[in-house]
């Protein structure tokens, strides 16, 4: 009986040892939890360059020409604003929708296109979570609105200096991860607010443009990180 109780224990102590050396696994949930935890705390630990890139290219659809290939352009960042609260960074209608999910912080760039004569302002919204980012993406309208999302950015000495509130014309959108990515587009050079509703092209242009930026600087924030990998192995 002892010899038997003893090989019990020395099994359990041999179990209990192997456990401490082999590597380390995570579950499938804690990997997910990982993951979403990258992604959220980008907006404080990427360079502000890295989440509002230098130039950005898009297409104007060869639609609007009577067919034929796409027209590249790019736009180049204008400059970038300190971090704001979420209130003082959109519209009330905006921040009210912002608010009810926990808004934690509005992140904004503005860029210019090639001609000089358009420019986005491109807001980055926090929120706490990827349900809460859906929520108030849901409670925006939906598609391209004449409503302004976010508060526009001119910075003096550069080529988007006149472009103030009254400018904006179209916005657009996009729930990528824990952010809520808003952009208002309109002209850079001061004229007044046209109606593009009878110009296709300037209509399009300014679509292009604001979707250009604002799902390049979606996509990076909200890009799957890598899987986790589990300390003392190669892989969970």
């Amino acid at each position: 009986m002892g010899l038997l109780l003893g090989l019990a224990g020395l099994a359990v102590a041999a179990l209990g040892i192997t456990h401490q050396v082999m590597p380390r696994t995570f579950s499938p949930a804690q990997r997910q939890q990982i993951m979403a935890w990258e992604v959220l705390k980008r907006w404080q630990s990427w360079p502000a360059g890295q989440i509002f890139p230098a130039r950005v290219s898009y297409r104007v659809p060869g639609a609007v020409f009577g067919g034929g290939p796409d027209l590249r352009l790019a736009a180049q960042r204008a400059g970038i604003a300190g971090q704001a609260h979420c209130h003082d960074a959109t519209p009330a209608a905006i921040a009210r929708v912002l608010a009810k999910s926990r808004c934690l912080a509005v992140l904004r760039a503005t860029y210019d296109d090639e001609t000089q004569t358009l420019a986005v302002t491109v807001g980055v919204a926090v929120l706490p979570s990827t349900a809460a980012a859906r929520d108030a993406f849901r409670a925006l309208p939906h598609g391209v609105s004449l409503r302004p999302s976010v508060t526009a950015v001119p910075f003096r000495h550069t080529l988007v200096a006149r472009f103030a509130d009254s400018r904006r014309q179209l916005s657009r959108e996009w729930v990528s991860g824990p952010y809520l990515v808003l952009a208002a587009v309109g002209y850079a050079d001061g004229r007044p607010w046209l109606p593009t509703g009878n110009d296709s092209y300037v209509r399009a242009e300014m679509m292009s443009l604001a979707s250009g930026v604002g799902q390049s600087v979606a996509s990076g924030l909200g890009a799957q990180p890598p899987q986790p990998h589990c300390p003392g192995s190669p892989g969970c």
